[in-house]
């Protein structure tokens, strides 16, 4: 007689449950999606950097120009992004204004204000800059509906050898 009792009692908590997981769906789901776009994002930061890094390298050595840093930087981007998009920015700038002991590097608002760096020529010894920049609404999965007006970017600093 308990047994059949038990049985009865467990039946009229179906209903309940469907109803808890579709509530604990309702927070899970987004909480699933948020970690995989902030995943994507990560990864991507690390790509760029690592763009940049390689890119900045590349240049370093004699013989080494402008056009060559440019497709160093954007042959790594090619293996996890688009590549072509029309709003990727790969910046060879002159760094050597930072040697300077009078400059204030707390002024400086853009990156893009800084005149370019010709590496052909550039003397040696001569800082430059290799800045990589892609806005996120080009590499995120979800779009960019929450993340409006941001850019990715990654930066190396080097020396002309």
């Amino acid at each position: 007689m308990k047994l059949l009792n038990k049985q009865t009692r467990n039946s009229n908590r179906k209903g309940t449950t469907i109803l808890e997981v579709a509530f604990m769906l309702l927070w899970l789901f987004p909480i699933g999606i948020a970690t995989v776009e902030f995943g994507h994002v990560f990864m991507t930061i690390h790509t760029i950097n690592a763009a940049a890094r390689n890119a900045a390298r590349a240049g370093i050595g004699d013989g080494a120009t402008t056009a060559d840093v440019d497709a160093v930087a954007k042959t790594i981007l090619g293996k996890a992004i688009n590549a072509d998009a029309a709003n990727l920015k790969v910046l060879i700038k002159d760094g050597s204004q930072f040697d300077d002991p009078t400059f204030d590097a707390s002024t400086l608002s853009d990156y893009e204000s800084l005149p370019d760096a010709d590496l052909a020529t550039i003397p040696s010894h001569t800082l430059f800059i290799v800045r990589v920049q892609v806005p996120y609404s080009e590499v995120g999965i979800m779009g960019s509906w929450w993340l409006q007006d941001v850019n990715l970017y990654g930066q190396a600093v080097m020396r002309k050898e």
